[in-house]
C-alpha cells in the first residue's frame, strides 16, 4: 500500500515534467498542420511501445506457475484502445489547433482546467472526491491563473473556446483510463490508444490538409520528442500513475505540466519568472500538498473536543 501511494504521484509527476517540455515542441510543430503533427507523433509513440508490449506480456507469463500460459487479450486491448484513443484524438488535435490562435500560457492554463472537470464529471459517475481534493482543485485553478495569465489579459475568443473543448476531452480521457487501467496491461493499453488516435489523425490529415515531406522533415525534432517522450513515455506514465491514484488527484498532479512548462522556459530559454508566476507556482504546490494529506488528518484537526463537565 505504501509503495502504491508513492508510485501513483511519481508517475503522474513524471508525465507532467515531460509534457511541460513538450509544449515548446507542439508550438514549433504547429506549422506543419494539426492532424499531420498529431498523426505522426501518436503513431511514432505507438511504434516505440510495440516491443515493450511484448516484453511486458512475456514477463507476466514468467510469473505464472510452470506450464500455464496467458493468451494476449487482443479483444480487451482493442476495446480499451478505442475508448481511450478517441478522446485522446479529439483533445490532442484541439490543443494543437489552439496554438494557431493563442499563446502557450493560455493553452496550458485552459487545458489544465480538466482538474476541475474530472471531479465534477465524477459526481455523475458516483465517484465522489474527498473534500481536501476540492480545496486542492480550487487552489490549483487560482495558482494556474497567476502562473499562465498576465494581469488583465484574459478574454474568451476562438482559441479559448477550442481549448475549453480540448480540456473536456482530456477530462473524459482521464476518466476512461481510470476505468481500463486496472483491467488491462498498461503498456498495451497505451500503445493501442496511440494507434487509434494516430490512424484517426492520419485519415483527417489526408482529408483536410496537404502534408509536405519537406515541412515534415523540417519539424523532425519536435515530432520525435512529442512522439517518443510526450506519447511513448508521458502518456504511458499517466496510465501507470492513474492505476495507483484517484482520478481527481491524478488530474491535479498531471496539470503540473503548466508549472514545469514555465520552469523549463526559465531554465532552458532564460525566460525570467515574474513575481506573479512565482506566486502561481507556490499556490500550485500547496494545492498538491492538500490532495496528498490523508482525510484523517483534517478530521483530527477540525474535530471539536467535547466540553469538560463542571
Amino acid at each position: 500500500m505504501k509503495k502504491e501511494k508513492i508510485l501513483g504521484p511519481f508517475y503522474c509527476i513524471l508525465a507532467a515534467v515531460v509534457w511541460g517540455l513538450s509544449f515548446v515542441a507542439q508550438s514549433e510543430g504547429a506549422s506543419i498542420g494539426t492532424f499531420t503533427f498529431n498523426g505522426l507523433r501518436t503513431l511514432l509513440g505507438g511504434i516505440v511501445l510495440v516491443p515493450l508490449v511484448f516484453l511486458s506480456f512475456k514477463n507476466e507469463n514468467k510469473k505464472l506457475p510452470q506450464g500455464e500460459k496467458k493468451k494476449f487479450p487482443f479483444k480487451d486491448v482493442i476495446i480499451g484502445g478505442v475508448c481511450c484513443g478517441i478522446p485522446l484524438f479529439v483533445g490532442g488535435n484541439l490543443q494543437q489547433h489552439a496554438f494557431n490562435y493563442i499563446d502557450v500560457g493560455k493553452v496550458g492554463f485552459i487545458t489544465a482546467l480538466y482538474m476541475v472537470l474530472v471531479p465534477v464529471i465524477g459526481i455523475f459517475l458516483k465517484q465522489r472526491a474527498r473534500f481536501n481534493i476540492w480545496i486542492g482543485v480550487a487552489l490549483g485553478v487560482i495558482g494556474l491563473y497567476f502562473l499562465s495569465i498576465p494581469a488583465g489579459d484574459f478574454s474568451i475568443g476562438k482559441g479559448e473556446l477550442i481549448t475549453i473543448c480540448c480540456s473536456v476531452a482530456f477530462a473524459v480521457h482521464i476518466l476512461v483510463i481510470d476505468h481500463f487501467c486496472k483491467k488491462i496491461n498498461n503498456i498495451a493499453l497505451s500503445c493501442a490508444q496511440f494507434f487509434v488516435a494516430g490512424l484517426l489523425s492520419v485519415i483527417c490529415m489526408f482529408i483536410f490538409e496537404e502534408p509536405k515531406i519537406d515541412e515534415i522533415a523540417g519539424a523532425w525534432l519536435p515530432l520525435v520528442y512529442a512522439g517518443v517522450m510526450s506519447c511513448g513515455v508521458a502518456f504511458t506514465a499517466q496510465i501507470f500513475g492513474q492505476k495507483y491514484s484517484e482520478p481527481a488527484v491524478a488530474s491535479l498532479l498531471l496539470c503540473l505540466e503548466s508549472v514545469f512548462a514555465v520552469l523549463f522556459g526559465w531554465l532552458l530559454l532564460k525566460q525570467m519568472l515574474s513575481q506573479r508566476e512565482l506566486l502561481g507556482c507556490l499556490i500550485m504546490f500547496i494545492a498538491i500538498i492538500f490532495t496528498q494529506v490523508p482525510t484523517e488528518v483534517f478530521v483530527k484537526i477540525f474535530k471539536r473536543k467535547p466540553k469538560a463537565e463542571n
